[in-house]
């Protein structure tokens, strides 16, 4: 439950970052978005809503929202090289699904694959590591429950029986 509830932090942490970068920057040099590894990054009212709505509650002063922007374009060289690795894996593994089928190629891919997640993985954790320490005790204490709120209507979602299918 703890890993569960750190993914999550680290998730919304990733919304905060996203939130900071996209107010800060123009088109032209904004960084590419933070991946989504888990379907709750995705679902509702979106990424951009929920970047807003989490710089919104946990009221960023301009020094702070200055501060996430610098470690994120600090970070970005890091990340894009992976994303495009995981780009052009998940293109080469296309011609697999399209094609005929090669079990020892498409496993190749796949540890690579996941070589480059595991990168991605550090990178990412680690500037959500800084950016979550440049929040103040109560924007942390403020996050942790927002994310608390938010495993709770995850968990009651995920209990949830799925509806009997209709009678023909």
């Amino acid at each position: 439950m703890k890993s569960f509830r750190f993914r999550l932090l680290i998730a919304g942490l990733a919304v905060l970052m996203g939130t900071v970068a996209g107010h800060s920057q123009t088109a032209e040099d904004a960084p590419p978005p933070p991946p989504m590894h888990g379907h709750h990054m995705g679902m509702g009212m979106g990424m951009g809503g929920h970047m807003a709505f989490l710089a919104k509650q946990l009221n960023l002063t301009d020094d702070q929202k200055s501060q996430m922007k610098a470690v994120w374009q600090k970070e970005s060289p890091t990340m894009k090289p992976l994303f495009q690795q995981q780009r052009l894996i998940d293109q080469q593994l296309r011609q697999y699904v399209e094609g005929s089928f090669d079990q020892d190629k498409v496993q190749a891919l796949a540890n690579q694959k996941a070589q480059i997640q595991a990168q991605m993985t550090v990178a990412e954790t680690r500037i959500h590591n800084q950016m979550y320490q440049l929040l103040t005790p109560d924007q942390q204490g403020q996050l942790k429950q927002i994310e608390a709120k938010h495993e709770a209507r995850m968990q009651q979602h995920m209990n949830q029986q799925p509806a009997p299918p209709p009678e023909q």
